[in-house]
């Protein structure tokens, strides 16, 4: 089944049983989308202003841009339970099996990849986020605000999934570029998302 085309009820419904997938990751990547859509909401209500006439070809410029981006996290959603089932199988590999190391590796760094690109794709949202915060409609800053967090929110749950599996790697090398990748990303954009959410927040007086 795929997911995205589920209601909210039944996503939330399959990820509480205990099917394989969705799990964190795709989680991650609906919620960033969710995220993504928020700051796109602030444009939307941007357009077509006469008090925001001067940014109003960016802002369309930047709208389409979240459009393509909350596709691609959507896509992740899919994704994710693509390449998580690799490796649910190569659990059940006996341990014997003296081709069991070489599969798990593979599936591990398979199941690396999508975790990591929902992190990417959450760090973009938040640069644009930070516009729509700066430039967009002020009676929808407050949702620039929470897409902020929200995406926020995503990025470090993504990095989970990309934690415990580099944990599990033995190509150590490759472990640790995932890992410093993932905490950069971390640092950087949970900063600028902290910094989103804290300068709408002055904005109410509070």
């Amino acid at each position: 089944m795929d997911m995205t085309l589920a209601t909210c009820r039944e996503f939330v419904s399959v990820l509480a049983s205990d099917a394989p997938a969705p799990g964190g990751g795709g989680a991650a990547a609906l919620v960033g989308a969710i995220g993504t859509a928020l700051g796109n909401m602030v444009g939307s209500l941007t357009v077509g202003k006469k008090k925001y006439a001067a940014v109003e070809e960016e802002i369309i410029a930047l709208k389409a841009k979240c459009d393509a981006l909350q596709t691609e996290l959507l896509n992740q959603v899919e994704a994710d339970e693509v390449n998580f089932l690799p490796l649910a199988k190569a659990y059940g590999i006996p341990k014997d099996d003296p081709n069991r190391d070489a599969v798990m590796e593979e599936a591990t760094l398979i199941a690396c990849s999508t975790p990591m690109k929902i992190m990417e794709l959450c760090c973009e949202a938040i640069e644009y986020i930070a516009v729509f915060a700066a430039k967009g409609s002020r009676l929808a800053v407050s949702d620039a605000g929470c897409g902020a967090v929200i995406c926020k929110s995503a990025l470090q749950a993504a990095s989970l999934n990309v934690f415990i599996n580099t944990k599990t790697l033995k190509n150590r090398a490759v472990a640790e570029e995932m890992n410093a990748k993932a905490l950069g990303m971390l640092d950087t954009y949970g900063a600028k998302a902290d910094e989103i959410f804290n300068t709408v927040k002055a904005g109410f007086g509070v």
